[in-house]
């Protein structure tokens, strides 16, 4: 407990899966929280489940104004803010070939764009903090391809790289950036029928994973946990690096169990 004591946090997409899991692990390890996502009636039951500590404010990631207000209702209610979780994310599965112009581009806007849009508009305030930590969620697709998976991808490696250049960029501000790269999670995003996480679907998409070495998907909560990590002062010294979780999917060429 008390690992997180006297920050102040913003996180996309807390609505559900890894986004929700990380608000409710920080707001319990001592952070206020501002819970940013689209789907306003879960993100308020979030907000108001975890208590006096947190809040919820609408925010699509694609508009500038919309991070400008959670920024706002941060330092409003909380003060400066010290810890932003880019977490917000969509996927599309389609062949290069078949990938629609428009789809690539709400993929690049709310993966890419929105993490470019959230750095941007926590500095001024990390910097009124004395420095901070930004926790940019990519994926193990920012580090390998599948197929089906082109404006995914792309975005993912993306955010890898913009990772390292903020990093370089925000070092000399005390402000360190990381970006954690989950594999198969159990979440509505990824899991078949797009049902509650621990419901239907999740013995499947265990069996999808099976051949991992660790043999199941990944849980929110044990990404949250990594993202703990990069937002504590615990990884002090730890910026412009990739953080794995993915129960081995990218050590190298599994066997069918």
């Amino acid at each position: 407990m008390g690992r997180l004591d006297g920050k102040v946090a913003v996180i996309s997409g807390a609505a559900r899966g890894q986004g929700e899991a990380e608000a409710r692990l920080f707001a319990a390890e001592g952070a206020a929280v501002v819970l940013g996502d689209v789907l306003d009636d879960r993100g308020r039951a979030v907000a108001d489940a975890i208590g006096d500590r947190a809040r919820y404010v609408h925010l699509d990631v694609r508009e500038p104004a919309d991070w400008a207000a959670a920024v706002a209702v941060a330092e409003r209610e909380f003060g400066p803010v010290s810890v932003l979780v880019n977490n917000a994310g969509i996927l599309r599965y389609a062949t290069l070939i078949d990938t629609p112009l428009d789809e690539y581009r709400q993929v690049i806007e709310v993966n890419q764009i929105g993490v470019l849009l959230g750095m941007q508009a926590v500095v001024p305030s990390m910097e009124q903090a004395g420095g901070g930590s930004i926790v940019n969620v990519s994926s193990t697709s920012g580090m390998i391809a599948a197929p089906g998976t082109t404006a995914y991808t792309a975005s993912k490696f993306a955010v890898r790289g913009m990772t390292k250049v903020a990093a370089l960029e925000l070092g000399p501000l005390g402000i360190r950036v990381n970006s954690v790269h989950p594999g198969g999670v159990d979440t509505e995003m990824v899991r078949p029928g797009d049902g509650p996480a621990g419901g239907p679907g999740s013995d499947e998409l265990d069996r999808r994973f099976s051949s991992l070495p660790l043999g199941r998907a990944g849980r929110a909560e044990e990404v949250a946990a990594l993202a703990l990590f990069l937002a504590s002062d615990e990884s002090s010294y730890s910026t412009g690096s990739e953080f794995v979780c993915d129960g081995g999917m990218t050590a190298g060429i599994h066997r069918s169990r």
